[in-house]
């Protein structure tokens, strides 16, 4: 990898995203496989299995950022929250009413957002989050994070997101810091 190496970023709904899976799960597996996360290809293949059946929702967006010769080296995507979304019962102190009050568009939830190793501290992972949220018309972005994902907690911060509670996203999993990024009006 050189300095001087173009790299684009692609929005892409559901389907676009769905088809391009193989290098969604790339980033995803080599980023993940770091230190706190840990995730095996076990985790990797339910994480795809997830990711599959989000792929399917009406709302869903996508980005990845690639090189000037096709290699995928980040990606992000989400959703916005329904009002049956499980996110607020994750937590492990209650928020008021009116915060956890969903309607389909008020929040958009960041599932995930990771650039491979050798392509970090390039400004990829900013250009992800933008792209990925340019248009959303949410009041708010939602997002878990690994608390020992110091370097991720940082930029989230760096950002704007606050932390506004813990989180355990799934079963046996680490608690979760969760952020919140309100957006402009």
């Amino acid at each position: 990898m050189t300095q001087q190496t173009t790299i684009t970023v692609e929005r892409l709904d559901g389907p676009a995203a769905a088809r391009s899976e193989a290098a969604f799960r790339l980033v995803y597996a080599e980023a993940f496989a770091e230190p706190p996360y840990h995730e095996t290809e076990e985790d990797v293949a339910a994480a795809f299995r997830r990711f599959r059946s989000q792929t399917h929702k009406a709302a869903f967006r996508a980005v990845l950022a690639r090189t000037e010769g096709g290699e995928a080296v980040g990606m992000a995507y989400g959703h916005p929250l329904s009002p049956r979304t499980r996110w607020w019962d994750e937590l492990t102190e209650p928020v008021s009413a009116e915060m956890r009050r969903e309607d389909g568009r008020r929040t958009f939830g960041l599932l995930e957002l990771a650039v491979r190793e050798q392509w970090r501290e390039l400004g990829i992972a900013r250009r992800l989050h933008d792209a990925l949220l340019d248009g959303v018309t949410a009041e708010r972005v939602l997002l878990n994070v690994h608390p020992d994902s110091r370097a991720a907690s940082i930029v989230y911060r760096s950002w704007g997101y606050r932390k506004i509670g813990d989180a355990c996203p799934w079963e046996d999993a680490d608690l979760h810091d969760v952020m919140l990024l309100d957006l402009p009006r």
